[in-house]
């Protein structure tokens, strides 16, 4: 080769263009992200490791479910398919699943709930990623799991973690219809957010449809399709929405077959429950929803029933309140303190004319109208509330936290304007808000209001000092978290938490023996014995009056066919006289235990019960608090 040769040959080679190395992206976020879902793992899952069943009212229900096809469409409570829960079922199709597979156990049972709780922690981190970037999206994570009310709940088998899912879920495929480019695919998530919202309807009724027009607002926030366009996409989620909602409630109306009378309603109907007991009653009260008894716990009754187990008084307060405050509002002033900010560089956006990013511009409304909507339901609702109600306002605190902190985070760095001053704010505001909620009750882990004092002062001399911004940073995130954290490792592990009520926090009275225990006491031995042993045949062993809590511990603890008379707070007509006719004349059933219901009613069928078995039945057997076993013969 010739040196004109090699000299090309060089010109050639560097007339082609090296491509740089690629930049790979670092570990730690996914490193983060895996320990986050650990955390959350140990949180929810700990109680599988006890001898917890959950909450008795929803256990029974599932061994009722994994028996026939019937109770398991439906949600029978008994096993005889005479009443269903209050609620539709989807919720506890999990758990008959997960029995299905490995036995009726109480850890089987509580096993769907701890993945379905680890699985809205990801999913919420994949949503804000998307929306805000990955350490916004890892604060987002570590903020719901640390959540004490969420840790409470999601121990047990109640129908809040299926439902915050199927929510976080449609939050997660609402944010992708949001940044697709592509219109046919935006409306494809879209639509596919309408029937997610749906399945939370089939969890809960109504109060999924609490977040809906969060989820409304946010798509005319952040759709930059023409009109009609629009018009067509929120006509086809709303068809959607209705479907995925109602195909239950049309079945119940429609089944032609025998069924279970749907529990909480006044007719039998999937649709007057929802109307009623389960939709308006809770928002505006009215019979059947006032905060006086076990009736009104919508999960049963128990120690406390009548007092702060129901979130204390409607208002502006409640959310901050004795029963409620300790479970939700440890970052509820931060997450405020994001939104206000929020809104007013959104304001600021808008008189300028400034370009604006709006999928950005719709997480934002979507986050903040869950968190407010919700906020303002609660804090006015008149009927039954319960504070463990609130786990839904969660994933909006954690979204709204992490893009908060990392943008005053980003301004502290920049030093730019009084947003510098926004993160030592956060920090500072929230560390009082966490010693005033403390202070409340001192002699339960009192300490920790100091602890979280002196973190808070490191973290806020290391932001004043700015040598360090990412200790500084890491102390600020450490101060806010401490408390809540703290509170949600003793709901992990608390074994006197009342599943039917669960809270975290101090715990007003220890479970006593048979509350959702899951165990029989010595004379709810007595009472299934002797009808067991003198059964002659009947196929249902016993009828129990006094609503599900009474009922609930036979159906767990045996193999036998039982019935709860009244449905979940025993006023409910069912099974009616003629029906308890019906089954002693045919031999169906023998022994009817009364007298062991947590509360006393003048409803109309309850006294009609009454009276049918003061005629047709004679008492054989008096069991203490476990009530009077009578046995029947049809007149």
């Amino acid at each position: 080769m010739t040196a004109a040769d090699t000299g090309q040959a060089q010109q050639a080679e560097q007339a082609v263009p090296i491509e740089p190395a690629r930049q790979r992206p670092p570990h730690w976020p996914r490193y983060a992200l895996i320990a986050i879902l650990v955390l959350g793992t140990v949180l929810y899952g700990w109680v599988m490791w006890t001898d917890n069943w959950g909450n008795t009212y929803y256990t029974a229900a599932v061994k009722s479910m994994s028996s026939d096809f019937t109770n398991f469409l439906f949600g029978s409570f008994d096993p005889a398919g005479a009443v269903t829960i209050d609620k539709p079922p989807l919720s506890l199709w999990p758990q008959v699943v997960s029995v299905k597979i490995f036995g009726f156990h109480q850890w089987s049972v509580l096993l769907p709930q701890v993945v379905e709780g680890v699985a809205a922690i990801f999913l919420l981190h994949r949503t804000v990623r998307m929306w805000a970037g990955e350490k916004a999206a890892l604060i987002a994570a570590l903020v719901y799991a640390l959540t004490p009310i969420t840790v409470a709940i999601t121990r047990t088998n109640n129908t809040d973690t299926m439902f915050v899912l199927m929510l976080v879920a449609a939050a997660y495929t609402f944010t992708r219809a949001m940044q697709a480019l592509e219109p046919r695919t935006r409306t494809k998530w879209l639509l596919f957010t309408a029937f997610l919202l749906g399945c939370g309807f089939l969890a809960k009724m109504a109060a999924a449809y609490i977040v809906v027009p969060a989820f409304f607002a946010a798509y005319l926030a952040g759709s930059k399709a023409h009109w009609r366009r629009q018009v067509l996409d929120l006509a086809g989620a709303a068809v959607v929405l209705l479907a995925s909602s109602l195909w239950w409630v049309a079945a119940c109306g429609l089944w032609p077959g025998k069924k279970p009378y749907v529990g909480g309603s006044t007719d039998g109907t999937a649709l007057d429950l929802i109307l009623g007991y389960n939709g308006l009653g809770r928002v505006f009260g009215g019979e059947g929803n006032g905060n006086g008894g076990a009736a009104a716990t919508g999960g049963g009754g128990g120690p406390g029933a009548g007092g702060a187990s129901f979130g204390g008084p409607p208002g502006a307060g409640r959310m901050f309140g004795d029963a409620v405050g300790g479970q939700i509002s440890w970052l509820l002033p931060l997450a405020l303190i994001a939104l206000a900010f929020a809104a007013v560089l959104g304001f600021r956006r808008l008189r300028r004319s400034a370009p604006a990013d709006p999928a950005h511009r719709a997480g934002w409304v979507l986050w903040g109208g869950w968190l407010l909507v919700n906020a303002l339901v609660f804090s006015n609702q008149k009927g039954v509330f319960h504070p463990y109600y609130t786990t839904l306002m969660a994933p909006a605190i954690g979204a709204l936290v992490g893009a908060g902190t990392m943008w005053a985070f980003q301004q502290y760095q920049e030093r730019e304007g009084l947003g510098r001053f926004v993160l030592p704010a956060d920090v500072a505001v929230t560390a009082a808000w966490a010693w005033v909620l403390i202070s409340r009750d001192t002699s339960w882990h009192g300490w920790l209001r100091y602890a979280v004092l002196i973190v808070a002062l490191a973290a806020i001399l290391a932001l004043v000092l700015r040598k360090v911004p990412k200790l500084a940073l890491a102390l600020g995130l450490g101060a806010v978290l401490l408390a809540p954290a703290v509170w949600s490792a003793a709901a992990a592990v608390s074994t006197t938490a009342i599943a039917s009520l669960p809270a975290a926090g101090p715990a007003e009275e220890e479970m006593p023996v048979g509350w959702d225990s899951g165990k029989l006491t010595a004379d709810q031995r007595k009472v299934l014995d002797y009808a067991k042993s003198h059964a002659s045949g009947a196929k249902i062993t016993l009828a129990v009056e006094g609503g599900s809590q009474s009922a609930g511990v036979y159906i767990v603890a045996t193999n036998e066919t039982v019935v709860g008379m009244g449905g979940f707070d025993g006023k409910d007509p069912v099974p009616s006289v003629d029906q308890l006719s019906t089954w002693v004349r045919e031999g169906r059933l023998r022994f009817v235990l009364t007298g062991g219901g947590m509360m006393m009613t003048d409803e109309k069928t309850v006294i009609e019960r009454s009276k049918w078995i003061k005629q047709n039945c004679k008492p054989v057997l008096t069991a203490g608090e476990s009530g009077t076993l009578h046995e029947c013969t049809d007149a």
